[in-house]
């Protein structure tokens, strides 16, 4: 069947093939001429592996079709389904793999001994004579080259690597090759140590009428070793590192270069540079999300598409001109900012409680940038984001654009609490004249953290620290008082640094009850709970990417709202949980009446049920206040108003907040997201083209320079579980990590 029934070719030769190596599951092959006594010898075993004698593919041998479907990619395409395995030899990337081929007949000297001499084989050309000619693009850098790997479309460095019988081994044993030919016809490469006693050699034809490369000469295996140790190889360049953690990448956008490097270095038996790994992640990042430059381009028309989707969304757009010999160019413009928010976000705003804690979280791709959060939290301590910006940085232009749009859009309300770090950037925005962010109408208060790690950078030492921490947390002047004595008495300058800050602006016994309790911008927990990933994504990505994430968070935290309220709960399950706390203190109070008009009584405990117990409290029921601090405070009642209403025999539900009614929380995720519309309904854009500002693109040298300014805050939790420094996962150390151990088992096999 191999050879045709015609009758039109002459046999010369004629070989077979039989087993001599069995690795796992893949058999290697070694080719014997079939001589007179042995002629009828046709039954010869095949195994479900590739042959190691590929290499006697000729004109005479039918082409297969890759197994595998190949990706297109900036450079040359990589097979991204399938990628590298651990089994030697069992690689479906060839245009023409001949796993398992019978035995080949050979005609007019078509097939090269396979015992031949260690010197280069002369060009084998087609028998229909349509090896050449331009069809085909143009192979990247033109001619031959011996110090650069230059590949013909649809291969890549993994593609020949994988020609060899040891496929990912080739990388493993250390042995290199390099290009001698390279055009748009034709392309040959040959071991680094060809004619020193290594016959590896490898030669590619396109074949105009199919459309296809070919490869009709290889020489293999390997004969040489590594003549030197190296901690890198030439051949493990970005895009076969790209095309190995392509799964990583593909399942968390946000894994760290270290574990990839770990991962790399593992498999392949060398270690390549933090930048070869960063590049090859990136390539991964646009294969699957999209190109980087490209992205930007999109951003106009998902504006237009995200408002046909959902009307009453808003997005502006600022875009800077782009100056071309001091010349406008008018087709294209630089990206410069981008605000964003949807009217479900704006619609849940109002039902949540009246603060918004603003950050900003630095972006990890191709191009640096900032992006701006304004996050919410309902009744039941759930974060919500409700307004996005991508900006340059963080600075006053940029603070003053995001929080203008924000007041405008999205958090009308008198009194609202702003809580975010202390950049001068916002200060400048928030206190713009025209802003609306002025008292009465806003407040600001500081975040814990921040204030923290400010004060660590001053005065060294963790207990200076939590002292300051626990005088902010103290909901009376009494605790405040207690833990800022302590402060006073380690050193006054600590003091001093603090009593530089209004005291409304970092405590929470003079915030009037404005913080519900909260003390810090959970900026950290919005990322990793809502947009896990996303700052490691192109930017029109991204922008897609709040919109499917939020989604996703209206409709699951919207069923378990709309589960609550078919309960007949009347309140959230964070407050019915601190309401039972309560109560079980509430028992050991003495209560005495005093104002019957105004509700006001006298609670003795009868037991310290506190470190900083005073023995006696005021409560107030019409005031809604208690000299503990919690229940103006946190706005629900405290154990001791719980009291009160069962000595005055009223219900305590009257005393609470009315966002922390369930019908409130429901309010937040009432209004759901329409799905998208596809890309090809979108309306057409006639703007200029918008690009990335290049000054924005990270260092092409070195290592990416990190952009986040780490403080003591960065520090990591001593009570935190130890993790593996490979896999990042706990439970196990880098010793006994299943990527080492697999990895090993596989070399050993």
């Amino acid at each position: 069947m191999k050879l045709g029934l015609e009758g039109a070719k002459r046999i010369k030769k004629f070989f077979y093939r039989i087993p001599v190596t069995i690795l796992h599951d893949t058999v290697k092959y070694d080719c014997l001429t079939i001589g007179g006594s042995n002629r009828n010898t046709t039954n010869v075993a095949t195994a479900a592996g590739s042959s190691s004698m590929a290499a006697v593919a000729s004109s005479s041998v039918p082409v297969y079709e890759p197994a595998a479907q190949l990706v297109a990619s900036p450079t040359f395409a990589v097979d991204l389904n399938d990628g590298v395995r651990d089994e030697v030899g069992s690689f479906d990337v060839l245009p023409n793999a001949l796993h398992g081929v019978p035995p080949v007949g050979v005609g007019d000297g078509e097939l090269g001994d396979p015992n031949e001499d260690d010197v280069e084989p002369e060009t084998i050309e087609d028998d229909s004579g349509d090896e050449v000619v331009a069809a085909g693009p143009a192979l990247a850098g033109g001619g031959s080259s011996s110090g650069t790997q230059q590949y013909p479309p649809y291969f890549s460095s993994l593609d020949l690597d994988a020609m060899t019988h040891e496929g990912a081994l080739g990388i493993r044993r250390g042995v290199q090759y390099k290009v001698v030919e390279s055009d748009h016809r034709r392309y040959v490469g040959k071991c680094s140590e060809f004619g020193n006693g290594c016959t590896w050699l490898i030669r590619l034809s396109l074949r105009k009428r199919k459309g296809i490369w070919e490869v009709k000469r290889y020489n293999g295996p390997h004969t040489c070793l590594a003549t030197s140790i190296s901690s890198d190889h030439r051949s493990l360049d970005h895009s076969v590192i790209s095309a190995f953690i392509m799964p990583m990448v593909r399942a968390d956008a946000s894994v760290s270069i270290k574990v990839l490097l770990n991962a790399t270095a593992a498999h392949f038996g060398f270690r390549p540079t933090y930048r070869r790994v960063w590049m090859a992640k990136q390539k991964a990042v646009g294969l699957i999300y999209g190109d980087w430059d490209e992205s930007y381009s999109e951003i106009p028309r998902w504006v237009l598409g995200v408002q046909l989707t959902m009307p009453g969304t808003v997005a502006v757009l600022r875009t800077s001109p782009v100056r071309v010999g001091g010349q406008v160019d008018e087709s294209q413009a630089y990206f410069h900012r981008l605000f964003w928010t949807f009217p479900p976000c704006i619609e849940a705003f109002r039902h949540c409680k009246p603060l918004v804690s603003i950050d900003g979280t630095h972006l990890y791709g191709k191009y640096g940038g900032t992006l701006l959060i304004a996050i919410a939290q309902d009744g039941n301590s759930n974060i919500l984001p409700v307004a996005f910006a991508l900006v340059e940085g963080e600075n006053a232009e940029s603070w003053t654009f995001f929080l203008s749009h924000l007041r405008q859009h999205v958090t009308p309300q008198p009194g609202l609490l702003v809580i975010s770090d202390r950049h001068n950037g916002i200060k400048s925005a928030l206190e713009a004249p025209d802003g609306g962010w002025l008292p009465p109408s806003a407040y600001r208060a500081f975040c814990i953290r921040h204030v923290a790690a400010n004060f660590a950078l001053t005065f060294k030492g963790k207990d200076a620290r939590r002292l300051l921490v626990n005088a902010a947390y103290a909901k009376t002047e009494v605790e405040f008082d207690y833990w800022f004595d302590i402060l006073r008495s380690e050193n006054p300058a600590m003091c001093e640094w603090a009593n530089r800050n209004d005291y409304s602006l970092w405590t929470q016994h003079h915030d009037e009850g404005r913080r519900f309790g909260h003390m810090t911008t959970n900026i950290s927990e919005c990322v990793n709970s809502i947009l896990k990933g996303v700052r490691n994504l192109p930017v029109a990505s991204l922008v897609k990417a709040t919109y499917g994430r939020l989604a996703e968070l209206f409709v699951r935290k919207g069923r378990e709202a709309e589960a609550q309220v078919g309960t007949g709960q009347q309140f959230s399950q964070h407050l019915v949980k601190c309401i039972e706390a309560n109560l079980k203190t509430a028992r050991c109070f003495t209560v005495t009446l005093y104002d019957r008009d105004n509700s006001e009584f006298t609670v003795a405990e009868t037991t310290p049920t506190g470190t900083f117990s005073l023995g006696t409290y005021r409560v107030s029921l019409a005031s809604q206040t208690c000299d503990c601090g919690y229940f103006q405070a946190l706005h629900f009642p405290c154990q001791h108003a719980l009291a009160c209403c069962a000595y005055a025999r009223v219900s305590w539900s009257s005393y609470v907040h009315s966002v922390y009614q369930i019908t409130s929380v429901f309010n937040v995720y009432w209004m759901g997201f329409t799905p998208p519309i596809l890309e090809g309904f979108w309306p057409p854009y006639d703007g200029p083209t918008v690009i990335p500002d290049p000054n924005r693109r990270r260092a092409r040298e070195g290592r990416p320079r990190s952009t986040r300014i780490r403080t003591n805050m960065d520090e990591a939790d001593p009570n935190r579980p130890k993790r593996c420094g490979l896999c990042r996962q706990p439970g196990h150390t880098r010793r006994c990590c299943p990527q080492v151990v697999g990895s090993s088992q596989t070399g050993r096999n």
